[in-house]
């Protein structure tokens, strides 16, 4: 999708990445819009671009980058591999807004390679293997997750707590002890171990 000079002109003039104080208000109404995408979706499975091209739309939405901005700050962090901090993000941003918005909508933006880092786990022995992204690059995550999210959640399943917003592991605890009380007398423990260093790459690359 081309973004025409008129909402270039209209972009610049509305650019203003300052940590906002409405930001609940703001993704409550980012969320709602959401909502009625996942309608969307449902209702015009056979037209994907129009659908791709809406939700792109509401994704690099100024108003959703900006809570993602937020978030990705709040959340501090390390850098990537560019070595941008999260306390220059927002210069950033208000700089480059216009150049990495467009080649968002133009379907070209690519994130950069991640920063590989190894931390030791729970037994001080082994290690975990870690990806970075660079700062820009957690930013369009959060305001992709921010959009994807709240269509794909009432999907899951309930008794899924891994990772998921409003679902904690007291949660699943709490679950455990209502199937004992129901009777069950048995529980499978396990753990798919490396399970994404063994995805094959070319299969979910694009080409």
């Amino acid at each position: 999708m081309k973004v025409t000079n008129e909402e270039i002109k209209y972009s610049q003039l509305q650019i203003n990445f300052e940590d906002s104080r409405q930001e609940d208000s703001t993704e409550h109404e980012i969320n709602a819009g959401v909502y009625a995408s996942s309608k969307i979706t449902e209702n015009n499975i056979t037209n994907g671009f129009l659908v791709k091209d809406r939700l792109l739309e509401k994704i690099m939405d100024k108003e959703n980058v900006r809570v993602a901005l937020n978030r990705v700050i709040s959340n501090k962090g390390s850098h990537g591999i560019d070595r941008m901090k999260v306390d220059e993000l927002r210069a950033y941003l208000n700089e480059n807004w216009i150049t990495l918005k467009q080649s968002a909508m133009d379907w070209k933006f690519r994130p950069n390679p991640a920063r590989r880092v190894e931390i030791l786990k729970e037994d001080g022995i082994k290690k975990r293997k870690l990806g970075i992204p660079t700062t820009v690059d957690r930013v369009i995550q959060q305001a992709i997750a921010q959009i994807l999210s709240p269509m794909y959640e009432i999907q899951f399943s309930d008794s899924s707590y891994g990772f998921r917003p409003n679902q904690s592991a007291h949660q699943s605890i709490r679950k455990c002890k209502q199937y004992i009380q129901e009777g069950y007398n048995y529980a499978v423990d396990m753990d798919l171990e490396k399970y994404f260093d063994t995805i094959d790459h070319s299969g979910v690359s694009p080409t």
